[in-house]
């Protein structure tokens, strides 16, 4: 890939644009972030593959009994359309 050559380069052109007081500070924010991506993909593997495949938490499966649903009566209903004050 590379050789030492370029990599000596690449060094000394670095240490010529940045400076050497801000190579260290570019090498920890670097790994930094390397280290956040592999976790990330990390988790990203470990995700099932589709949304509700994700266990009964989802609400696939729930069923809801008729005597459970509540119908509003239309009295309650006009009481809910005026706006109060």
């Amino acid at each position: 890939m590379f050789g030492i050559s370029e990599i000596a380069i690449i060094a000394i052109v670095l240490i010529l644009f940045l400076g050497a007081k801000k190579l260290p500070e570019l090498a920890r924010s670097m790994g930094t972030s390397a280290r956040i991506l592999k976790s990330e993909a990390r988790a990203m593997k470990n995700m099932p593959a589709t949304p509700g495949a994700a266990g009964p938490a989802s609400g696939a499966g729930h069923v809801i009994e008729p005597d459970a649903v509540i119908i509003p009566h239309p009295a309650h209903q006009a009481d809910n359309d005026t706006p109060r004050r």
